[in-house]
């Protein structure tokens, strides 16, 4: 009986077979990319605002300590966002006539505030608590970065579940003292090793995993 298929026909299936394999692989990689990148983590990307609040003028250069503005940090699940009182307690003088600072004036004339975009925001069903990682020694910028160089605010971080593992895992690695949390020019540098450990056990800093701790 003649063949009937020609014998190259069988490069061409491996061929294929591999091409598909490779193509499956690639479409992986691609969508592992996509989903980390700041497209859709939205890390690195400037939110637009009401008004073009400056953390780079007002920590960095006035001197303004993070719980100034939010005031639940150390208490709370949620840092909280200033009320317009708190922006008027010095824009009431300084300022007190820009045009920038409109959307302020009229928050406070009205009693409404004002609808800021959120940098960071967690899904519902994450659960993070601000005062727990401020009472165990985490910096502000360990997760908001360089925050007294930004002119306008940006997300330093993914907070993708990867990244909140990689600390979980080894707390010890990001504690300070709890009296430079809120040091905004505090060099990691400048504790060793050994230093962060004794810390993280004056702190009872564990390493916590479990699901439970973050999904409730």
């Amino acid at each position: 009986m003649s063949q009937i298929f020609h014998p190259s026909t069988n490069t061409l299936a491996k061929a294929s077979i591999f091409g598909a394999i490779l193509v499956v692989a690639f479409a992986g990689w691609l969508a592992a990319a996509l989903d980390r990148s700041g497209v859709i983590t939205r890390e690195n990307v400037i939110r637009e605002q009401p008004v073009p609040f400056s953390h780079d003028h007002h920590v960095g250069e006035v001197g303004l300590d993070c719980r100034y503005c939010h005031t639940s940090v150390e208490t709370s699940s949620f840092a909280g966002i200033p009320p317009t009182a708190t922006c008027m307690s010095c824009h009431s003088v300084l300022f007190a006539d820009a045009p920038m600072l409109e959307p302020v004036r009229e928050s406070f004339r009205s009693d409404r505030p004002i609808e800021w975009t959120r940098v960071y925001d967690l899904p519902d069903f994450v659960y993070f608590d601000h005062s727990i990682h401020v009472a165990k020694g985490v910096g502000c910028t360990t997760c908001h970065g360089p925050i007294d160089r930004m002119p306008l605010t940006w997300k330093a971080a993914s907070l993708k579940m990867e990244w909140c593992l990689a600390c979980h895992r080894d707390p010890a690695q990001q504690i300070r003292p709890r009296s430079e949390v809120f040091a905004v020019d505090w060099n990691p540098a400048s504790l060793t090793t050994e230093e962060r450990l004794a810390l993280a056990a004056e702190y009872n800093v564990q390493s916590k995993t479990s699901c439970s701790t973050c999904h409730r």
